[in-house]
């Protein structure tokens, strides 16, 4: 397997698999969530556990936001019935599904578009208010097309919201950390398609499981800056319960950059 289009192709059936195998991430929100939305009482996660901040949204009511490979049927419904206008992005087709399955459920009107999130084509230029993007760029071999394409269907004044997971959580020998050994085994850059062993990466595709890249901080919110965003915003967070790596540091981060109004 090769980075780029294979990559692209594998993490799409990936994502399908996790669906059918009930990967949290893909776990559709339940009516009593979106009847607090309904009533203002809502919350939703860039990274693993910290909710945003509100004021990262400002008032959602008639805004267009875009789902940024962000579907699964959790954040995009509840910003819908929030009061947004929302559009979920993303390549795999079952995890639209899971949104779907939620707009139908609740009488949510929301629009589902399948694509690579390095190619928003489909959306005229300035179509958004707000972009929502939690950690998913990790599953793609370029991350700073994401950037210039967010920047390019955001309104001015318009912001992007995104997570992303710090490089350092990838470069640690896992069956070690398993054994409650923190040993730095890889280097940057790293992918899970040139930085492991065959054998190595077995442990991902035996299960069926996605790939993952780990972008730099300089491509993450270097390229958001390159772009032409202006940062407003950020935090880290950690990972779930259990995890060995978040005793010692937190492995996330979330950003809120804003597309700078003309003068």
């Amino acid at each position: 397997m090769k980075p780029g289009v294979e990559l692209r192709d594998y993490n799409r059936e990936a994502w399908n698999r996790q669906v059918a195998q009930g990967d949290r991430w893909t776990l559709p929100v339940g009516p009593e969530v979106i009847a607090a939305a309904r009533r203002g009482e809502w919350s939703v996660v860039l990274t693993p556990r910290k909710p945003v901040p509100r004021a990262w949204f400002g008032d959602l009511v008639g805004k267009d936001v875009l789902g940024l490979a962000s579907a699964g049927g959790q954040q995009g419904p509840v910003l819908a019935a929030a009061g947004a206008r929302v559009t979920m992005f993303d390549y795999s087709p079952a995890q639209l599904g899971q949104d779907r399955y939620v707009a139908e459920r609740e009488g949510l009107s929301i629009r589902l578009v399948e694509g690579d999130m390095r190619d928003l084509s489909a959306f005229a230029d300035e179509s958004f208010d707000l972009i929502f993007h939690p950690c998913s760029n990790g599953f793609v071999d370029d991350v700073r097309p994401v950037w210039r394409e967010a920047f390019r269907v955001l309104r001015p004044g318009g912001a992007l919201l995104s997570g992303f997971a710090q490089p350092v959580i990838y470069l640690f020998d896992p069956e070690l950390e398993q054994q409650g050994v923190m040993q730095l085994k890889y280097r940057m850059p790293y992918s899970d398609l040139t930085s492991l062993s065959d054998e190595e990466r077995r442990r991902y595709t035996d299960k069926g499981e996605p790939l993952c890249v780990a972008h730099s901080l300089e491509d993450q919110i270097g390229g958001q800056l390159e772009a032409g965003f202006l940062l407003a915003g950020f935090y880290e967070d950690k990972h779930v319960e259990g995890d060995r790596l978040s005793e010692y540091l937190s492995g996330f981060c979330a950003t809120r950059a804003v597309k700078p109004v003309k003068r």
